[in-house]
């Protein structure tokens, strides 16, 4: 083969190649860590079955809503809904999609402890805010009689980044304590008064795996790849819940069977009414502009958007995530044809 044939033939494998890069319009997104092993999983299954490929940057929900709004991802993720105020900030408009529903437990490295402990609300709220510092504290014995507790100090692991989780925490707490719910209340970013921060739902699973003594928050994901147990808490109804798919589930049933068909789903559900519901549950979602500023680009979302109600909910479950209530997901497909593609 001479020269000028082989580079006539490298051309047409660039061409082929470019083609396909093209014709696979890979998407980015960035935001929450609370739902990345079950992202990480559809990012993959989807890939595989259409070649489509969807990078993430599990960066936190602060920096997803951040990256959306100035248009460098194609969508963003939260487990916090937007405020209006980060939606009045946006270009156009921006739809919630929620994905599936899962729990923050709190989780804790106690030596010689590995049983469930029993806490309250009011409780977790004073041993973040630095009020309760010991773990032998009498409001903690109280609840965990027959448990040895040491008399060690209790050291709060809490979140530095901006976070989907500890909104749903702190939203938590705020509902159960009106101590905390004035300072330091709820938000993705909080004026912690004790503590050490990690980075990301793994920062703060890594920090309490490595610390004797530590207490903190994260997705239930998260304390159970790294072995660590996670507390029994009382929710509304007054029973001690463990954090479990079925108890989740219980706590999203009454709110979204409420839901009007045209809700925002910026919605709230913790410390929800019910008997066997858990109290610190939530959804998470996905941020999508409802005018794709690139048409392919968009209509490959959309048809992620739509996998993932039909086939990724399948998997919610091996991965200790609650599926959204069949209603939701129907609505939601629904919804799916309100998003348009500007033109050019």
């Amino acid at each position: 083969m001479n020269s000028r044939v082989r580079m006539i033939a490298l051309a047409g494998v660039l061409a082929g190649t470019f083609a396909g890069s093209l014709l696979a319009q890979d998407l980015n997104g960035a935001g929450a860590t609370f739902p990345y092993p079950i992202y990480s999983k559809w990012f993959a299954d989807y890939a595989t079955s259409t070649g489509v490929k969807i990078n993430y940057q599990s960066i936190g929900s602060g920096g997803g809503i951040r990256q959306l709004t100035e248009g460098t991802v194609d969508f963003g993720a939260s487990d916090a809904p937007m405020s209006d105020a980060e939606m009045a900030k946006l270009k156009s408009p921006v739809l919630h999609f929620p994905t599936v529903l899962g729990a923050v437990v709190i989780t804790y490295n106690i030596p010689g402890v590995t049983k469930a402990l029993r806490l309250t609300g009011p409780l977790v709220a004073d041993i973040f805010a630095g009020k309760v510092t010991k773990w032998n504290d009498p409001q903690i014995a109280n609840l965990n009689k027959g448990v040895k507790l040491p008399s060690s100090d209790i050291l709060v692991v809490h979140r530095t980044d901006g976070s989907g989780t500890t909104y749903i925490f702190s939203d938590y707490l705020s509902s159960v304590s009106p101590s905390w719910a004035q300072a330091p209340g709820k938000g993705k970013e909080l004026a912690w008064p004790v503590g050490l921060g990690g980075k990301g739902n793994e920062g703060v699973a890594g920090q309490v795996k490595q610390t004797a003594g530590s207490i903190g928050y994260v997705e239930l994901a998260y304390a159970k790849q790294n072995s660590l147990p996670f507390a029994d808490l009382q929710n509304a109804d007054g029973e001690f819940i463990t954090p479990t798919i079925e108890s989740v589930t219980k706590a999203a049933a009454a709110a979204a069977a409420k839901l009007p068909a045209n809700s925002d789903y910026r919605i709230s559900i913790v410390n929800a009414a019910g008997k066997g519901a858990y109290p610190i549950a939530s959804f998470t979602f996905l941020l999508v502009y409802q005018v794709q500023p690139d048409a392919a680009k968009g209509r490959k979302l959309v048809d992620f958007l739509r996998w993932y109600l039909r086939d990724g909910e399948k998997s919610a479950a091996a991965l200790d995530y609650s599926p959204l209530p069949a209603r939701m997901a129907a609505q939601l497909e629904k919804r799916l044809g309100t998003i348009t593609m500007a033109s050019r």
